[in-house]
Order: structure tokens, then C-alpha cells, then sequence
């Protein structure tokens, strides 16, 4: 499975390519469309780390801000490892609380995961080095006075994150085009 661009093949993981399932409710104005997808780590045929090696530890954070006005919302996501292990790729996870337009231009290294979700590759991220930018400029289906933007990562490379309080976020974003931080 990969995603194409301008001719070019790129593989995504396994690990994101499950992550991309959803199961699709109808939801409350104020609630994600979209429902938690299955669980990654005990996913069917995910590799399971020896007993006798530890996964690696990491402790992924995700910060940034959101704009909403009339049918367009931008996302700002700068994403990090604080240690103490490395980790060779994560999948951050965006969900709305309103479905995104049918068309969409999304960046390289990002993919749709239902009718309001985006899951989003930040590539390799060392332990206390540098932050990966993540920029996305959407479409909703209509001009809602507010949105509910989830964040999440779904998926870490393989490290145990030691830290989960900074890697999700919950925001709402009222159709005011002010930058509302996560």
C-alpha cells in the first residue's frame, strides 16, 4: 500500500495502513465523526517485541494550532521526541467532528482514514533532537460554527510511549479564523 504523487510510490506501514481503518457513526455536532479504529498493538499479525527485549521507550508530544472559517480549517502540528529512545516513524492521527470535503489536497506522507479523519506520517523523530512540521490546509463538507479537532498518535515505531498526555489533544476550533494551540 502506498500513496502516489506526481508518479512517485511511496510505502506506507502496515501499521498505518490499519490505523486507516474506521468505523463510521453518525455523531453529534460536538463529537468526532469518526470512532476510535482498532487497536494497533494487538492488532492481528503485529509483531510483538521478544520477551526477553524491552521495547524501546520514547515519549512523543505533538503541539500546535488550529483555524477554522467558513469551510476551511488549517492544521499546524510540530512533532517530537523527547527520549530517551529513538524512534524510526509515528502516524499522527487527526479526527474532525465534521466530514471533510470528498476532494482534498493533502501533503506528501498523509492519507485519508474515513469521511473526517487524516492520518499523517511524521517520519523519524530522535530522542531529544530536532521537530518535525506537519501543515495541512482542508475542506469540511460544509461551513460549521465550530469544530472538534482530535489528535492522536497511532502508532510509534515500536517504542513504548512513556509519556501519553502530550501526544493527544482534544480542541475546539469556533469559525472565528483565530489560532486556537494545542
Amino acid at each position: 500500500m502506498g500513496l502516489t504523487r506526481k508518479g512517485l510510490l511511496r510505502p506506507l506501514s502496515a501499521a498505518v495502513a490499519m490505523a486507516a481503518t474506521t468505523v463510521l457513526v453518525a455523531g453529534a455536532a460536538a463529537a468526532p465523526v469518526d470512532v476510535d479504529p482498532v487497536d494497533v498493538a494487538s492488532a492481528p499479525g503485529a509483531a510483538a517485541a521478544p520477551a526477553s527485549a524491552p521495547a524501546p521507550r520514547a515519549d512523543l508530544a505533538h503541539h500546535g494550532h488550529v483555524s477554522l472559517w467558513g469551510d476551511r480549517i488549517a492544521i499546524r502540528i510540530r512533532s517530537e521526541n523527547r527520549g530517551p529512545s529513538d524512534v524510526t516513524a509515528s502516524t499522527v492521527r487527526l479526527r474532525f467532528s465534521a466530514p471533510l470535503a470528498a476532494s482534498q489536497e493533502l501533503p506528501y506522507g498523509c492519507l485519508r482514514g474515513g469521511k473526517a479523519t487524516v492520518l499523517c506520517e511524521t517520519g523519524g523523530l530522535r530522542s531529544a533532537g530536532g521537530a518535525r512540521q506537519t501543515a495541512l490546509d482542508l475542506t469540511l463538507a460544509g461551513s460549521p460554527d465550530e469544530v472538534v479537532v482530535r489528535l492522536d498518535t497511532v502508532w510509534s515505531g515500536g517504542a513504548r510511549d512513556t509519556d501519553r498526555t502530550n501526544d493527544g489533544h482534544e480542541v475546539l476550533a469556533p469559525a472565528t479564523g483565530d489560532a486556537y494551540a494545542f
